[in-house]
């Protein structure tokens, strides 16, 4: 007997699971922690279609930026103010996220993540089917994006 085949979930269905974890207070409230230097995660829920993460983030902190190895996803804003940077085709998008902003995507987004706000953050992020990749990116000699690396995904 094989394994049960994951639903394929949307990003606006990965969306509503944002909005659902988010307002569910109790379950994430308190277990926001803030560290240095890094920013701050813990895997709320994972199951057979998708997974939720809580992350935190002091001023100045933010990611590289990446892919989600294939995986959809959405993330939302609970706490303060997140900038993020989309990388299309056309060339880099900046967005401001505020709370209760939700930021839904398909599985070839390219993006950053920054608090470049003056208080600290806090985030909920769905992924489906779950991450096992991440692939970091740099700018190269021609002004596009380069693969620097894949790392595999793990809490």
């Amino acid at each position: 007997m094989s394994a049960p085949t994951p639903a394929i979930i949307t990003p606006a269905e990965l969306e509503l699971t944002v909005r659902s974890f988010a307002a569910r207070t109790d379950l994430w409230r308190p277990q926001v922690r803030f560290t240095r230097p890094d920013r701050w995660y813990r895997r709320l829920e994972r199951n057979a279609d998708f997974e939720v993460w809580l992350l935190t983030w002091l001023p100045g902190q933010g990611t590289e930026i990446h892919d989600h190895g294939g995986s959809s996803g959405a993330f939302g804003v609970v706490q303060g103010t997140l900038t993020e940077r989309v990388f299309p085709a056309a060339g880099p998008v900046v967005r401001q996220v505020d709370v209760g902003g939700v930021r839904p995507f398909g599985p070839h987004y390219v993006h950053e993540v920054t608090n470049r706000g003056g208080g600290p953050a806090v985030s909920i992020h769905a992924y489906a089917p779950a991450l096992t990749t991440q692939s970091y990116y740099r700018w190269d000699a021609d002004g596009g994006l380069a693969l620097s690396r894949t790392e595999p995904v793990t809490e």
